[in-house]
């Protein structure tokens, strides 16, 4: 009997693909194991078994597998279930799924090597300069990778070079798979085995006494000993002793010292502090904890909504102490990594080493430990912080998960697929892993709120601050009043200045919010009205004065600023709109004494910077912090009295049905980082429109009456949650093939299906990196079968595919687009 297995290549391919397989290897192999397949006519990849059967592909003959690279399973196969859900739900391949899924150190790629052809006579007259040299270097070593020739001949395309010299017979080609990740090993010493006896030792040091710098390695090394009981680490001993590497190493040689190496994960938290004792909640968060139990005795998912400032991580805190108490595994999820350090340390006040975090500013290796520790369930990863990806994890016994801050658009993924919603796909995974789940707001999105009162999730109200500390006092500040008296310096109102002098004298930090980063988002011509624009995008280049850079934020093009207009080469440049880099400047001129920070996309770009930012303002090594929506999430500054929010109105005029919720959320947010403490803060929020619905109701924190007016809305105009979005954008660089094919594409839906078509629109930013770009929106009601109408979709995808001047067309599928 035959056997095969179907993989999973990590490719944007809809098919599995069968390879065959021995009968050992059908006995050895099970699902959720990576296996190095052949693909294509010389590429190898790293594939995941999803099936083993004895059924042969009808359409080609399958090759063998290349080779086996995991002793067991790396992937579950609840993960697999629920990587299927997402491929399905959010309309894209199950590859796709795996490439964002696992981490890409378990994605080996194979690497073409080029061999010299022992074989065959070459003549190297017939050879030109730059394969001689290739050539050449082949006879001193016995093999060359790709970027070592492009290296050696010094230019980029060099495949039609190497074509060229497999074709005169010279090279042999050949694939190699290599492990990119590998283990930290940490060098240990101990006494050597020949020393164990006191005589013995009393000859060693006696031996030692013309060698002082030996002699006192070894002490240092019995006095390590002494004071830890633990392994010694070469670096302590070096540290300790004073001896250089060249002694220890001499010692080692000797064999008076044995060497040897431990495997170390590279992430390790300080955990020597006090581990706090049991938590104590106050009444309504004991309230809101037995109606979070209730909720999940009926097997509901629960909302907690509370006021910011209102204790909802305590409550999170006693959840997971439960779960721990049951021997199950935690996930907590966070829509921005610059949250995770204050998370870390609070966490671990509570639960000692049993914290693991898992985010995208961890190197490869770092995710490949965490991801091992949660498989292997260790008791380091019992806990586990992340961002979105964490939710792929292998967790084997997951009891709850708990999504903070669950209204933040930062938990859906936009580019490339899978573009999820990780709140969404949190419930789903809780479903299948049959644990519970909370979702966590001071400011609920409008459809999880929705469900609350249909009564879909159980609600948890938490309405009063910790310690009954007053909600913030927020004042609009009319800045068109204040411009027409000429009472503006810079970007800042009299009021705004007032209170930040007040509050610095009081030795009191402020918050000031931002949402834009740079120094000012056009450079103007005066005399022309030419502003600087990308080559590849159609956006206006934003200047970066700390670089002296006009930049773009969509593509990362960068040019220096010119001097002159570089269409009427006039020196009239000027600057328009502020951010905040600009904001920065202002406060150094108005407050010199002041100590400014900046938290934005821009200093936040290195591993730690999060964490150095946070720290330093935690510690009041800064008295003013400027930031965008990163200084809005879920941070507590216990000094923080003061809170400007610069211009509201850019939040508010933005072509989109969720600008008002993404408003009145983003705004009260900021404001809750206001007066956490005994006295009560204040915000200021400068507007040219202080009457707007939108900032009347954050001024009165008044979440209700937020939601009725969006539900209204988006009821009379039939918006989500009434209905679900798909949005279908096409990609091309040609403006008049991609007009022609979205036009097609928008009348075969429109044809199929009887839902509201809307488009083909080209959106606010057309054309991005030199695509151009234009949108299809499709409303589908809720009672209709979404799968059916996502299949009609796939048959259009397949007949647009057929038509060969549209080939090279891209389509993108965003579903549940937010």
């Amino acid at each position: 009997m035959e056997h095969f297995i179907d993989v999973v290549l990590p490719i944007p391919l809809e098919k599995l693909f069968t390879y065959k397989i021995s009968e050992q290897e059908s006995d050895f192999l099970k699902v959720g194991m990576r296996v190095a397949v052949p693909f294509g006519k010389s590429k190898i990849y790293t594939a995941l078994v999803y099936r083993i059967h004895n059924s042969p592909p009808q359409v080609y003959e399958p090759k063998e597998i290349h080779q086996i690279l995991d002793d067991r399973p790396i992937v579950t196969a609840v993960q697999l279930k629920h990587w299927q859900w997402i491929a399905d739900y959010y309309m894209c391949t199950l590859g796709e799924v795996v490439r964002s899924a696992l981490p890409s150190a378990f994605l080996l790629e194979s690497e073409t090597l080029v061999l010299p052809n022992r074989i065959e006579e070459i003549d190297e007259l017939q050879l030109k300069d730059e394969e001689f040299l290739i050539l050449e270097a082949l006879r001193h070593q016995s093999a060359l990778k790709i970027s070592e020739i492009v290296a050696i001949v010094d230019r980029k395309n060099v495949l039609p070079l190497v074509n060229k010299l497999v074709e005169k017979r010279a090279i042999q080609l050949k694939e190699e798979i290599y492990e990119q990740y590998k283990p930290k090993l940490v060098r240990y010493v101990r006494l050597g085995e020949a020393y164990d006896s006191e005589e013995k030792l009393e000859e060693l040091l006696n031996s030692l006494t013309r060698a002082p710098k030996q002699s006192q390695v070894v002490l240092s090394l019995f006095s390590l000993q002494a004071k830890t009981k633990k392994p010694i680490k070469v670096t302590d001993l070096e540290k300790e002793s004073g001896g250089s590497k060249a002694v220890i190493k001499s010692l080692i040689t000797k064999g008076i010292l044995d060497e040897y190496q431990i495997k170390t994960d590279r992430v390790g938290y300080d955990c020597s502090g006090q581990i706090q004792g049991r938590l104590n909640l106050n009444n309504e968060q004991k309230k809101a904890f037995k109606t979070i139990q209730n909720s999940f005795q009926d097997n509901k998912v629960c909302l907690l909504y509370g006021v910011t400032s209102s204790g909802k991580t305590e409550v999170y805190i006693k959840l997971i102490e439960q779960v721990l108490s049951e021997g199950k595994q935690a996930l907590y999820l966070l829509p921005e990594i610059a949250l995770t350090s204050q998370l870390i340390n609070r966490l671990q006040a509570y639960f000692g080493n049993k914290v693991a975090v898992y985010h995208s500013k961890y190197s490869i290796h770092e995710r490949v430990e965490t991801w091992n520790n949660v498989l292997n369930h260790q008791e380091k990863a019992q806990i586990v912080i992340g961002a979105r990806s964490a939710l792929f994890l292998p967790f084997s016994n997951l009891g709850l998960i708990v999504v903070d801050e669950e209204h933040e658009s930062s938990f859906k993924q936009f580019d490339p697929a899978p573009r999820y919603h990780a709140r969404d796909a949190a419930i789903v995974l809780a479903n299948f892993q049959n644990c519970k789940c909370v979702l966590g707001s001071a400011t609920p999105s409008i459809e999880s709120y929705k469900n609350a009162k249909k009564g879909k999730y159980g609600l948890a109200e938490m309405k009063q601050r910790y310690g009954n500390v007053l909600m913030p006092a927020i004042e609009l500040v009319d800045i068109k009043e204040a411009t027409r008296k000429k009472r503006m310096k810079g970007h800042f109102s009299e009021r705004l200045q007032e209170t930040i002098s007040e509050a610095l004298n009081e030795g009191e930090q402020i918050i000031l919010f931002q949402n834009r980063r740079g120094f000012a988002p056009i450079i103007e011509c005066t005399t022309c009205g030419h502003s600087s624009q990308c080559p590849n995008c159609d956006v206006s280049l934003t200047y970066h004065q700390f670089k002296n850079q006009l930049r773009c934020h969509y593509c990362g093009y960068h040019m220096a600023l010119q001097l002159a207009c570089e269409a009427c080469g006039n020196s009239t440049l000027d600057k328009k709109g502020f951010g905040t880099e600009q904001v920065q400047q202002e406060l150094e001129i108005l407050f010199p004494e002041a100590k400014v920070g900046r938290m934005d996309l821009d200093t936040t770009r290195g591993k730690y910077a999060y964490e150095k930012i946070i720290t330093s303002f935690e510690q009041q090594e800064m008295d003013i912090l400027v930031g965008t929506q990163m200084v809005t999430k879920g941070l507590d500054f216990r000094n923080v009295s003061l809170v400007g929010i610069m211009n509201a109105d850019s939040l508010l005029n933005f072509p989109d049905y969720r600008a008002h919720e993404r408003s009145f959320q983003l705004l009260t947010q900021v404001a809750g980082r206001a007066g956490r403490t005994k006295k009560r803060g204040k915000v200021l929020i400068q507007t040219y429109n202080p009457y707007h619905q939108i900032l009347q109701q954050v001024s009165s924190t008044d979440y209700e009456k937020m939601y009725e007016e969006q539900i209204y809305e988006r009821e009379q105009y039939n918006y989500p949650p009434e209905l679900r979005i798909i949005k279908i954008t096409l990609k091309d660089k040609d403006y008049n093939k991609l007009n022609e094919a979205s036009q097609w594409f928008a009348n075969s839906l429109r044809n199929v299906l009887k839902d509201t078509v809307l488009g083909p629109e080209f959106p606010v930013v057309s054309r991005i990196r030199r695509l151009y770009l234009k949108n299809i929106i499709l409303k589908v009601q809720k009672e209709k079968p979404v799968a059916q109408t996502k299949n009609s979709i796939k048959r259009i995808e397949k007949s647009f595919n057929a038509i060969s001047q549209y080939k090279s067309v891209k389509v993108i599928y965003n579903v549940d687009h937010i």
